[in-house]
């Protein structure tokens, strides 16, 4: 396998308007913000990456802020000039930056894609070839749709009857106390049959017990992080009381963290975002884990733009990912994505896994430069200087 060395590592910070803003148990994005990560090689190659940090520390600790300044000061000092043959060496590399999971993620993406496109393989491709024979990509995701907290049940079933029609065969509808049971009676009256979850983003506790136990007769696909951000140990207690199969999100920041919430069982189903577990290598430890475990395994979205969501499509692909993931079609979040083509559902809730070199999408480096403007439009008292 060829290797790269890190010639230059480029931070654009970007803010992006959704077509529809996502609203959930912590609030609403205005933007999809980001800092893309543009390496450069001493052969002239770029791997492309991306943060998934948002402007408040909600659903993560990490900000804007704190990624600028962890990159900038000390991740990307790590890597200028070495010399890399291999992406899953990045974590060993940058080991002596504690946390910041979601800035590692960010360096170690562009590194796989770097190195994908100097192989000659797609993303998925080189995914398969760090798995077990047997890993190839199936060559798409089958994906769902993500439904915010909506001001009425009737506005509710309107976006998922749009979402249904569109061709989404799973929806998952973000809850949080006082807006749980009758959203979940609204969408599970007009759609019987399709495949329900809901995403509580850690706003309940365990003495909504009984309250939660409401939730069982929607024949729910998985109640998504109902408790704390970084529990395990309550879930264990809550998951015998309630019949719905609870996923882990948050909570889960590593491999271990799945052995853990396996073995004193605090779930039945694992999310996994390869962004807030610090990157593709970690990935890969916990995709193993749960295939050893027969756990159903699934792609968290984070609104990514087509720089994620195209390496998470590759990752999703993978046979060992077995229930829907959350990454949607670009038109679900963007007028215009940093990248073409966009990504487009095709039958069967399937979206398919560029086929092109690395991530296998064109970035646009003058769009780029329209979502650094928009960023320093909104938010004039961030300076992010290139690296």
């Amino acid at each position: 396998m060829a290797h790269i060395t890190v010639k230059q590592i480029n931070l654009h910070s970007v803010a992006m308007p959704f077509v529809e803003p996502l609203r959930t148990s912590f609030g609403e994005e205005p933007f999809k913000t980001a800092i893309i990560i543009e390496l450069q090689t001493d052969q002239g190659v770029t791997g492309w990456g991306e943060t998934t940090t948002e402007i408040h520390p909600g659903y993560s600790s990490e900000t804007m802020g704190t990624a600028q300044h962890v990159l900038r000061e000390f991740l990307i000092p790590l890597l200028l000039g070495k010399s890399i043959h291999d992406a899953t060496d990045v974590p060993d590399l940058i080991r002596s930056v504690r946390g910041h999971k979601m800035a590692k993620y960010a360096v170690e993406a562009a590194v796989w894609d770097a190195l994908a496109k100097v192989n000659g393989m797609s993303l998925a491709e080189s995914f398969a070839a760090h798995l077990p024979e047997g890993h190839a990509s199936k060559g798409y995701a089958t994906v769902g749709v993500s439904i915010g907290i909506k001001p009425t049940e009737t506005a509710t079933v309107e976006i998922v009857k749009k979402r249904v029609d569109e061709g989404y065969g799973r929806i998952k509808l973000k809850i949080q106390p006082g807006w749980d049971v009758q959203p979940a009676r609204a969408v599970r009256a007009a759609y019987p049959d399709v495949l329900l979850m809901l995403d509580a983003n850690s706003a309940y506790t365990l003495a909504d017990a009984e309250h939660l136990k409401q939730l069982d007769e929607f024949n729910l696909l998985m109640l998504e992080q109902p408790l704390g951000h970084d529990d395990i140990f309550q879930h264990s207690k809550l998951q015998p009381q309630i019949n719905s199969p609870i996923c882990l999100d948050e909570s889960i920041k590593s491999a271990d963290d799945v052995r853990l919430a396996l073995e004193i069982g605090a779930c039945k189903i694992i999310n996994l975002k390869p962004s807030r577990v610090g990157g593709y290598t970690e990935s890969f430890e916990i995709y193993k884990v749960c295939f050893e475990h027969n756990t159903p395994l699934w792609i968290g979205g984070m609104l990514e733009t087509g720089i994620g969501r195209a390496a998470n499509i590759a990752f999703a692909s993978l046979p060992g990912v077995t229930l829907p993931c959350d990454i949607s079609a670009t038109s679900r979040y963007f007028a215009q994505d940093i990248s073409e083509p966009p990504f487009e559902l095709a039958a069967h809730s399937r979206i398919a896994v560029p086929s092109g070199l690395g991530i296998g999408v064109d970035v646009k480096l003058d769009r780029i430069q329209e979502a650094e403007a928009a960023w320093r439009a909104q938010y004039p008292y961030s300076d992010t200087p290139a690296s």
